[in-house]
């Protein structure tokens, strides 16, 4: 069996050597009226055999994803991963790597954090990077609380066309840090953030500004004139970037970018219902040291040869609570090492190919929807990957019908405010044939 629960006679030895006569002893402290009283609202215990075969049971229940077609996006794109990416990752060097504390025996990896941070530099034209967060959403409440300290002021300005759920976990991690934070709007016809409203703000109290590029509707940004409007206000501009689009659009560093983050999802790893994803986190050389997490360095040996050691390490287990930057307790390497193969795999050019196949099926199913169906497009902007599509309709009814056909519909924005729209999502794993399938049933829909 795999579990071999304790008898009660190995309990009273256990409650003997420590000098009690029962379990409730060991929470005398803690007050009457917080304790759990009876039992808890559970059914009976099972065997194995009875457990297994009732877990198989809920399985079954489950659709099984990966033989549907997605169109839903959000935050979690369905990309073609080479397979080779699953075969390296789940080398026993890697996969069984515990986070690198006593890091310099451990070159291997910490060469795989390095190249990563170099890719992630790159792609975003900074000076640095870290070697990972836990995701984009906390990543980019990590970088507010930076620009905070940066600055030393206490104004974070988040777009109202930033992801819904990136906006909750700032709000989260913010809220008890005396930060304070000012929304701007969007346009209502474009879809991207309302210039006037941003200009009509108390510039000097702003310890930053936040653009999604693209943001949560799949819109590109005009993001130079916000550049220019924190910049001259003394603040930070933060750039939270979808990785995908810089193979195409220009680098946050091109615009001036004090600090960038994103969510690393589409680099090489799957869509896991959600989860595990990487967060990555960039910034110019002036503001590296405030960065969160650990940094990977290179240096030679007494020998000279190359080798790879943590040069910055700011979380609270390396150093004084007090001077950490942030509490932020491990990297995620395997997905971040996923994301460093799929770069170097696909190289500059395959990942610009990669890119402009969004682009193009993007804007095929936006055309083909206008043509085809009695549905229109909420926002006028320039979409990259996702679009957002109107109609009075019940779009989780929609999706509902869509999946009895074997296909992911778009995401209804209901809970975000619009109960008229769903947000669709095309990447370069999606074909002419899928693309044609969906607008004809969505036609047939409304």
């Amino acid at each position: 069996m795999r579990y071999i629960p304790m008898t009660e006679h190995d309990r009273q030895a256990m409650l003997a050597s420590m000098g009690i006569s029962s379990v409730d002893e060991l929470f005398a402290d803690i007050p009457e009226p917080l304790r759990s009283a009876g039992d808890l609202n559970l059914p009976p215990a099972l065997s194995e055999a009875e457990l297994v075969r009732h877990m198989k049971a809920l399985a079954r229940k489950n659709v099984n994803l990966e033989e549907c077609v997605s169109f839903m996006g959000g935050g979690a794109y369905d990309h073609l991963i080479p397979a080779v990416i699953k075969h390296l990752i789940s080398r026993g060097e890697f996969l069984t790597a515990y986070t690198p504390y006593q890091a310099e025996i451990s070159q291997g990896v910490l060469q795989s954090i390095f190249e990563y941070q170099t890719l992630i530099a790159e792609l975003t034209g900074m000076e640095a990077a870290n070697a990972s967060m836990y995701d984009g959403a906390t990543a980019l409440a990590e970088a507010a609380l930076m620009a905070c300290g940066a600055t030393r002021r206490n104004v974070v300005v988040l777009p109202e066309n930033l992801h819904p759920e990136w906006r909750e976990v700032c709000e989260l991690y913010l809220k008890n840090q005396d930060v304070e934070i000012q929304y701007v709007p969007y346009d209502e016809e474009t879809g991207t953030i309302d210039h006037a409203a941003l200009q009509r703000l108390n510039s000097a109290s702003l310890a930053c500004v936040v653009v999604q590029q693209p943001n949560f509707f799949g819109l590109v940004e005009d993001v130079e004139p916000i550049s220019d409007f924190i910049h001259q206000a003394g603040g930070l501009l933060v750039m939270a970037v979808d990785p995908i689009s810089l193979a195409i659009l220009k680098s946050p560093g091109e615009y001036g970018a004090d600090i960038v983050v994103g969510d690393g999802q589409s680099l090489g790893n799957s869509m896991s219902f959600g989860g595990p994803s990487l967060g990555f986190f960039a910034t110019t050389a002036k503001l590296v040291r405030r960065m969160p997490g650990r940094i990977v360095g290179e240096t030679v040996d007494g020998d000279g040869r190359r080798g790879f050691v943590l040069t910055l390490q700011t979380r609270e287990q390396h150093i004084r609570r007090e001077k950490a930057t942030s509490n932020i307790c491990s990297n995620q390497a395997l997905n971040a090492l996923a994301a460093a193969i799929y770069l170097s795999l696909l190289g500059k050019q395959g990942f610009k190919e990669v890119a402009y196949h969004c682009l193009q099926k993007t804007a095929y199913l936006r055309s083909r929807l206008l043509e085809m169906t009695p549905f229109r497009l909420k926002f006028t902007a320039p979409a990259f990957r996702e679009v957002v599509v109107a109609g009075e309709v019940d779009w989780e009814n929609i999706n509902q019908r869509l999946l009895k056909e074997g296909f992911l519909g778009g995401l209804p924005l209901k809970r975000y405010g619009m109960p008229d729209a769903a947000l669709f999502a095309v990447t370069e794993a999606r074909t002419k044939a899928e693309i044609d399938r969906l607008v004809e049933l969505l036609g047939g829909m409304s």
